[in-house]
């Protein structure tokens, strides 16, 4: 099986809390190879465009205004069965849900500020990685 490519997002609460190191280590343990990653603040505008499919939910702007509230490190991850194998790793949304050891149930406070973003498909996994990253800055070798 070939390696696929997830994106990953250690959202506002992650670096508030001073967990980067903490998530990312527990990423690398679990056999992901980083292939890209930053520090970003977003807008409003970059936040409503990359979270566009949830517009008409009730939350929308909710989490637009969390994922502007303070910097963001999105990554690209990448190995096999990358997709389902992270959002197993981060655990559900809602860390009340979650399983135990996974990094929502260990470090997220509630369903709105969970610690992580995961895509929820392979395409969407492509498609959210070039909304960050354009495919030159993406490593695709190493580490």
């Amino acid at each position: 099986m070939a390696a696929e490519r997830t994106l990953a997002i250690l959202k506002p609460d992650c670096v508030r809390k001073d967990l980067i190191g903490e998530v990312t280590r527990r990423i690398q343990e679990a056999g992901f190879k980083i292939r890209a990653m930053k520090l970003v603040q977003l807008s409003r505008a970059e936040a409503e465009g990359f979270y566009a499919v949830h517009k008409e939910r009730p939350f929308f702007g909710e989490l637009v205004d969390f994922m502007t509230s303070g910097p963001c490190v999105p990554m690209v991850l990448e190995k096999e069965n990358a997709v389902a194998d992270y959002r197993t790793l981060i655990g559900a949304t809602d860390p009340e849900e979650a399983a135990e050891g996974t990094i929502r149930k260990l470090f997220a406070d509630n369903k709105g500020q969970n610690i992580a973003h995961g895509s929820d498909s392979i395409e969407n996994g492509r498609l959210e990685a070039n909304y960050f990253f354009p495919e030159f800055e993406i490593i695709n070798n190493g580490g």
